[in-house]
């Protein structure tokens, strides 16, 4: 059985204290010399810092930021009519159906304008410049990473 109290003699330079420290260029001796790999694949740091797709990430954040916070604010509208307005909220609108479903019912509604809307403007708008940025980096076409 292994005895944990007394650790297995390992390396001697773990016993003395004095391991080289990490990353830092510091080899044992003998060790040898490993040339750095050259990168390869697209330059993605090259890409981020591109003009184009400074301007994607722009277009992209002018529709999806402007969007959440409409759409943030329209649930939080419901939310706080719904706590603080319980007889606007009551009011019926046809047989048993009151604003509060009505509004309810339009906050799923809206959920799926919104996603409509934004797969209509992404495929107009964003994805043939990101197809643009692909080809230029010589990514074949539907790659992801």
């Amino acid at each position: 059985m292994y005895d944990v109290a007394r650790p297995a003699a390992g390396n001697p330079m773990e016993e003395t204290g004095q391991m080289p420290a990490l990353f830092t260029g510091d080899r044992p001796p003998g060790a040898q010399h490993r040339r750095p790999v050259p990168p390869t694949g697209p330059d993605y740091a090259g890409i981020q810092a591109s003009p184009e797709f400074v301007s994607l990430r722009r277009r992209f954040r002018g529709f999806v930021f402007p969007m959440s916070f409409a759409f943030f604010a329209w649930y939080m509208t419901y939310v706080l009519l719904a706590a603080y307005a319980h007889d606007f909220m009551s009011r019926k609108v046809f047989g048993q159906v009151n604003v509060g479903i009505v509004l309810g019912i339009g906050q799923f509604a809206s959920t799926a304008l919104v996603t409509w809307l934004y797969l209509r403007y992404a495929r107009r708008h964003v994805d043939p410049r990101v197809a643009e940025l692909r080809a230029r980096a010589g990514l074949p076409e539907g790659t992801r990473r």
